[in-house]
């Protein structure tokens, strides 16, 4: 079951029973979370690129792929967009036609409806699959080389399954040297896994939102790194999550 509930910057999200999570910080606001945690880094760590492949992980209400359309909109226009998402939950997307939707994503009224009842969407600038299945095998079948994977799954202690040591290593994969991972998590055990697969883990602060995490395998400029050395000795007995199906 599915609750909308407006957030702190007006913007609205749901609440979700089955995990019993809001699909976005009420407090820093689903549409300003989506902006600076993960579009705002995303784009400006490509900005040189005239074709961004984008993993949206998981489509959820779709703040993520949509406010990336309007940020290339906006900002990047001659650049051309591909995005794959997997999601879970089919019904919630068949249902995101009648989502309040902020006024900016107005614009795209016809890709929302196309994305709830055909799956995707496609013109000369923008490919979109969003494919309903299980993101951890998504991620496991997935193929080729991808810039940029959004990190925005229910939290580690929700939905464990995508915060793993065993799912970074597919998500490294696809991102080779140049890509980049955005979440909202700062968990130890979530930055323990992301280093763990050879990123660079960075903080991701700013005003008017609280801390996030960047990685990557290059090294980054203007973001502050986190010292992982430094935090494991001060936590010798902390781990990451562990998939423990992946050994069978």
């Amino acid at each position: 079951m599915k609750k909308w509930v407006q957030s702190d910057d007006g913007s609205y999200t749901a609440y979700s029973s089955e995990y019993d999570e809001h699909y976005h910080s009420t407090k820093d606001g689903a549409l300003n979370e989506s902006l600076k945690k993960h579009i705002e880094p995303a784009f400006a760590l490509h900005a040189d690129k005239d074709h961004l492949r984008l993993i949206d992980i998981c489509f959820g209400l779709g703040f993520n792929t949509l406010l990336s359309l309007y940020y290339r909109d906006t900002y990047f226009p001659d650049t051309t967009l591909e995005i794959y998402s997997p999601e879970l939950d089919g019904d919630l997307v068949a249902s995101l036609s009648d989502f309040p939707y902020p006024e900016i994503f107005e614009p795209y009224r016809n890709i929302i409806t196309d994305i709830a009842t055909l799956g995707g969407y496609e013109d000369e600038r923008t490919q979109i699959t969003v494919e309903i299945t299980d993101a951890r095998a998504a991620m496991r079948e997935l193929e080729g080389r991808w810039d940029v994977c959004y990190q925005d799954a229910f939290s580690p202690s929700a939905n464990p399954m995508l915060w793993t040591r065993e799912y970074f290593a597919d998500i490294a994969r696809l991102m080779g040297e140049e890509g980049i991972v955005t979440t909202y998590s700062t968990a130890l055990a979530t930055r323990l896994a992301l280093h763990e697969n050879g990123f660079n883990v960075y903080l991701n602060s700013g005003e008017g939102y609280r801390n996030a995490t960047l990685a990557s395998r290059r090294v980054l400029e203007n973001y502050e790194r986190v010292d992982m050395a430094h935090k494991i000795a001060c936590n010798p007995h902390a781990q990451s999550l562990k998939d423990e199906s992946a050994a069978l």
